[in-house]
């Protein structure tokens, strides 16, 4: 009886931890974008869920990684340096740039990622397209908020619309 009991314990257990899964009820990231005139720069943050980003990498580059703990692997950086310049893509003036991997940190259950493009003298038309986890949620929108010779504008982007134009003649 007392193995019986056990069973039934350990099966209850079982199916309790098996029918728990941490999922969203939406998949979202936000990316500010501000021209900084007089420092001729263009800076971005994105803000995009430390879970979602984890597993992306895991899948993508390294199933060892994790992200937010205090002995993080000096590979993370350079996964998500690698993962958000095939994802993110700017055009300011209809020609590509590349942007610098600033840094990033953890707040809450969220990574920032800082990036800058320099040298930027004026800005005519700023393209942008990001498919930032859009490779493993078909759900994600990644709101994209930009502030650009004083005009404020936002964005959502989904697979099916994942670029935004912007002219400022």
């Amino acid at each position: 009886m007392k193995h019986f009991k056990k069973i039934i314990f350990l099966s209850v257990i079982f199916i309790l931890f098996s029918s728990y899964s941490h999922k969203h009820e939406y998949y979202v990231s936000v990316t500010k974008v501000e021209y900084v005139k007089n420092q001729k720069s263009l800076q971005i943050i994105s803000q995009i869920f430390i879970d979602d980003f984890e597993k992306l990498i895991s899948e993508r580059y390294d199933q060892t990684i994790t992200l937010a703990i205090n002995e993080e692997s000096e590979m993370v950086d350079v996964y998500i340096e690698k993962y958000l310049k095939f994802k993110l893509n700017i055009k300011v003036n209809t020609t590509d740039v590349d942007f610098n991997f600033i840094g990033k940190e953890y707040k809450d259950d969220i990574v920032y990622c800082y990036l800058e493009i320099e040298n930027i003298d004026f800005i005519k038309t700023l393209e942008i397209k990001n498919e930032v986890l859009f490779d493993i949620y078909p759900k994600q929108q990644n709101i994209l908020r930009t502030k650009v010779n004083g005009k404020d504008k936002s964005f959502i982007l989904i697979p099916q619309n994942n670029k935004a134009v912007l002219n400022f003649d």
